[in-house]
C-alpha cells in the first residue's frame, strides 16, 4: 500500500504546479490588459481658439480596423502638412500641439490633427504602445493622399508614444520623410515596469517576473508584439535625418531612451536637448523657439516657403 506522504506527494506536486502556472499565467493577464487599457480625456482646447479654420474628419486606420476623428487644416502659403501624433493618455490638443500648430499655420503649414485609438473620442478600445497606432499615423498619411497632398510635402511630429508611434510608422512608409521626435521610448519592453505600476495595483518590482508571461499573452490576446516596439532599431533604417527633443529632467520616459534614438538616428540627425524641462515640455517652456526649430526643419525636409 502506498504511504500517505507519498501519495500527498504524487497528487498534491501536479496539483501545486498547476497552481502556480494559472497563478502565473492569471497575474500576466491581468498586467498586459492593464497596460493596454485605453485611457480617455476631453480636448483641451479647439484650433478655433487660436483663429485657425479647420475641417472636422474622421479616416480610417490604415488597417480598416478602427475609424479615427480628427481635424484637418489645409496649408497657406506652401503645400506641406505635418501629422501631429500625441502622446499615451492625451489627446490631440493634448502636450501644447493646439498652439504649436496654429504657430506653424502662421508660418504656412497644414495640420492634420487626430485622436489615436483608444483616446479622445476615435474608436477602439485597447492601446499597444504603437504597435496598432502606428497604422492610425499611416491611416492619416494616407488621408493626406487621398486629399491630393504630395508624399514629399508630408511631415510627421510625435510626442512621447506618439513619437515612438510616429517612428514606427515612418519606419513602415518609405513615402515619409521629414519626422520631428519629441521625448521618445526606445524599446518599449524596458517600460513595462513603470507603465504596469503607473497602471495597475502592482509595484514596479514585481512585474520583471512576469514579463515573459506578459510577452506570450500579449501577442496572443492582443496581437502585439512588443519586442517590435523599437523605435531606436526603427529609425536606424530610416534613409534621410530626422530632428529628436528632450529635456534633461524627464521623469516619464528615462532621457537616455531619447539619446539613444538620436544616437541610431541616419547621419545628418539632430538633437535638441532642452536643460531643466520635463517630459514634453521643451514647447510648454520655450515656444517661440520651440516653433522656430521644427518649422526650420520641416522647411529644409518639405521645401521654402
Amino acid at each position: 500500500m502506498e504511504k500517505p506522504v507519498k501519495r500527498i506527494v504524487r497528487v498534491g506536486a501536479p496539483v501545486a504546479v498547476l497552481t502556480l502556472v494559472v497563478m502565473y499565467l492569471g497575474i500576466s493577464y491581468l498586467i498586459a490588459s492593464g497596460v493596454t487599457k485605453a485611457e480617455r480625456n476631453e480636448q483641451e482646447d479647439s484650433l478655433g481658439a487660436y483663429g485657425v479654420e479647420f475641417e472636422t474628419i474622421e479616416f480610417e486606420s490604415r488597417r480598416g480596423d478602427v475609424t479615427l476623428d480628427g481635424w484637418y487644416v489645409p496649408p497657406v502659403s506652401q503645400h506641406s502638412v505635418i501629422i501631429y501624433v500625441h502622446g499615451i493618455g492625451s489627446v490631440r490638443t493634448g502636450d501644447g500641439l493646439t498652439d504649436l500648430a496654429a504657430r506653424l499655420h502662421q508660418r504656412g503649414f497644414g495640420a492634420l490633427m487626430f485622436d489615436l485609438r483608444a483616446h479622445g473620442s476615435s474608436g477602439g478600445d485597447k492601446i499597444s504602445g504603437g504597435y496598432h497606432e502606428r497604422f492610425d499615423v499611416l491611416g492619416g498619411y494616407d488621408y493626406l493622399l487621398a486629399r491630393g497632398v504630395e508624399p514629399d510635402d508630408i511631415g510627421v511630429l510625435g510626442m512621447s508614444m506618439g513619437a515612438g508611434t510616429a517612428a514606427l510608422a515612418a519606419a513602415e512608409e518609405p513615402g515619409i520623410e521629414a519626422l520631428i521626435l519629441d521625448s521618445p521610448y526606445a524599446k518599449a519592453s524596458e517600460l513595462i515596469a513603470q507603465e504596469t505600476a503607473r497602471k495597475t495595483p502592482f509595484p514596479e518590482w514585481f512585474v520583471p517576473l512576469f514579463e515573459p508571461g506578459v510577452d506570450v499573452l500579449a501577442d496572443l490576446l492582443f496581437d502585439i508584439d512588443i519586442e517590435a516596439l523599437a523605435p531606436e532599431a526603427a529609425v536606424a533604417n530610416l534613409g534621410y535625418p530626422l530632428m529628436v527633443i528632450y529635456g534633461t529632467d524627464d521623469t516619464r520616459i528615462p532621457t537616455d531612451h531619447s539619446q539613444r534614438v538620436y544616437d541610431a538616428a541616419p547621419a545628418g540627425s539632430t538633437v535638441w536637448v532642452v536643460e531643466g524641462v520635463e517630459h514634453t515640455d521643451a514647447f510648454v517652456e520655450k515656444p517661440d523657439e520651440y516653433s522656430s526649430r521644427v518649422a526650420e526643419y520641416f522647411l529644409e525636409r518639405l521645401g521654402a516657403e
